[in-house]
């Protein structure tokens, strides 16, 4: 087998099911299934709309992998740092372990996306609107609610320990690619992290009609219809409701 052809800049055909540069894509399916571990400090584009996205934001990218059909559409749009390769359709689907259905995909850096801690997800002053998420473990919802949340101009979304990973290959594709540009945060201390939200950013209710919510700061809470709202928020001391949050929008698996 003839070695991979350089092409112009930084596109590259890749023809070796060996080559090393394909390391990041190996498995991608399985790997995806073990979690935020699976692949560490990475995570993976699928579809053009989503890598378009990820390419047009500085540092993101760490590298593209796409068929010859698309490498006139996606090359142009890397930044000269950023190897694109180009590969026949059947390695990359050997390569990723799964039925790739457009022949486009990338590998992303997750420190470029996750705020460490609520201070770096929320701007420092001003009214907030903020969708709290509560355990939401369906791979579809979780990416129907980014989606949402960018429709109605949400400024963060804070999920609480459970919350399926919104970077997941799948959740990303849902969300057509509005989880990397809506800041979110994975709290550590679910019920703390409440409290200091609230304390930080007093709220009220989204529907209320009077000049003192326009000021304020808005949260809405979305959690699972089975088990609704945990009873550590609405009820345990340190972690008080959200003064006039509004009532919890259940959402069962799969039906947004």
């Amino acid at each position: 087998m003839e070695p991979p052809r350089a092409q112009a800049g930084n596109v590259f055909e890749v023809i070796d099911l060996a080559d090393p540069r394909l390391a990041d894509y190996r498995d991608i399916r399985d790997r995806g299934l073990r979690g935020r571990d699976g692949i560490p400090g990475l995570f993976v584009g699928e579809q053009p709309l989503i890598v378009q996205r990820m390419l047009s934001m500085p540092g993101v990218t760490k590298s593209v992998l796409v068929v010859t059909r698309w490498a006139d559409r996606i090359a142009p749009l890397a930044p000269p740092d950023v190897p694109v390769y180009i590969t026949p359709l059947d390695l990359m689907r050997h390569v990723a372990g799964f039925t790739v259905h457009r022949g486009v995909l990338a590998i992303g850096c997750r420190s470029a996306i996750e705020r460490s801690d609520l201070a770096s997800a929320l701007c420092p002053d001003g009214p907030l609107t903020v969708l709290l998420c509560e355990n939401i473990t369906n791979i579809d919802n979780i990416g129907f609610l980014f989606r949402n949340a960018a429709a109605f101009g949400v400024d963060a979304v804070v999920l609480s320990p459970r919350c399926h990973d919104p970077l997941y290959r799948k959740s990303l594709r849902v969300s057509i690619g509005h989880a990397l540009t809506v800041p979110f945060v994975r709290c550590l201390d679910w019920p703390g992290d409440l409290g200091r939200l609230k304390a930080r950013h007093p709220t009220s209710r989204a529907c209320a009609n009077n000049q003192r919510a326009a000021a304020s700061s808005r949260a809405a809470i979305a959690g699972l219809e089975r088990s609704s709202i945990s009873r550590l928020i609405v009820a345990a001391d340190r972690a008080r409701p959200l003064a006039g949050t509004p009532r919890l929008a259940k959402i069962p698996p799969g039906s947004l």
